[in-house]
């Protein structure tokens, strides 16, 4: 295998930009790619080097390949090229299985605020693998040890992408949270909280309303931030907006994981007092999806 695709990986990688690798691991009966053969697929779904295959192959690599960047999760997929979807192409009559996995720069946490709450907000963002920008004019670095950037010019977002692995918290504690909150706004960041009670968050959201901006975009501030954890002090306020955070990337419901209904256990429902199995279709494999040579 050329290093060629080795050292792309390594720009793309130098350069924070997300891609993933898929590699043919297995080869059944008839394909163009053999076994061993890599790819590189950006975030727009392109092969920037390499090749497993043409058509349809290349096709479905690229389509999982997505969704692989989207979740930040691998995933093994097995390419049926016995059976193709008419008008694609000819069937090659094998089957193949790639492993794709993403690479993806760290996650962004942004901390508009200084004290307590945001001095806990960047710990635990530091420790639960983010790179974490603190912006506030008051913000003191060392109080900030793990942090990557301490921003001290008011509203300086220079290098700030407000993209979608970008997480805004607002913790000015009401000193100008509404012209934050609409800077933040203004990208695609995956998650914008406002740090008040109920009561400023209503006015801060009827302020962003009268500016203009559109009710999809106010709906998405989570104001009040955080999940309801009974928290009293700046770290447990801290440790419940960094859980919802946590949540929503992972795709958790924040419910307890001990289920309390006795109606529904791991696995079987229990009825009248007997447990019946659950039924759910049968997987091939864990964590392995199956493709027709052709499905979209």
């Amino acid at each position: 295998m050329s290093t060629d695709v080795y050292r792309k990986a390594a720009e793309l990688s130098g350069q924070g930009k997300a891609f993933a690798i898929a590699t043919v691991v297995r080869v059944e009966g008839s394909s163009s790619a053999r076994q061993g053969s890599k790819a590189i697929i950006d975030a727009q779904g392109r092969i920037v080097m390499g090749w497993v295959g043409g058509g349809c192959a290349e096709s479905a690599v690229r389509s999982e390949a997505l969704k692989c960047i989207r979740l930040g999760k691998p995933e093994l997929i097995t390419l049926n090229m016995q059976d193709e979807v008419l008008g694609v192409g000819m069937p090659c009559g094998g089957m193949m299985d790639v492993y794709i996995e993403p690479v993806v720069a760290k996650p962004e946490l942004v901390i508009a605020g200084h004290g307590r709450i945001a001095e806990a907000l960047a710990g635990l963002g530091q420790l639960l693998g983010f790179s974490v920008t603190v912006n506030d004019p008051s913000a003191e670095a060392e109080k900030f040890p793990g942090a990557d950037r301490v921003i001290t010019q008011d509203f300086d977002v220079t290098g700030i992408s407000f993209g979608p692995s970008t997480y805004v918290v607002i913790a000015t504690l009401h000193k100008n949270d509404h012209l934050w909150l609409e800077r933040a706004l203004q990208g695609e960041a995956a998650y914008v909280a406002l740090i008040a009670s109920a009561h400023r968050s209503r006015l801060v959201l009827d302020y962003l309303a009268a500016e203009g901006i559109s009710a999809d975009k106010i709906e998405s501030v989570w104001a009040p931030a955080g999940l309801d954890l009974g928290a009293a002090t700046p770290e447990e306020i801290a440790l419940s907006i960094m859980s919802q955070i946590v949540a929503l990337r992972r795709s958790g419901s924040g419910k307890p994981l001990k289920i309390g209904n006795r109606e529904q256990v791991t696995g079987y429902r229990l009825q009248q007092g007997k447990e019946l199995a659950a039924s759910e279709p049968a997987s091939s494999a864990p964590g392995k999806v199956i493709r027709q040579c052709g499905d979209r």
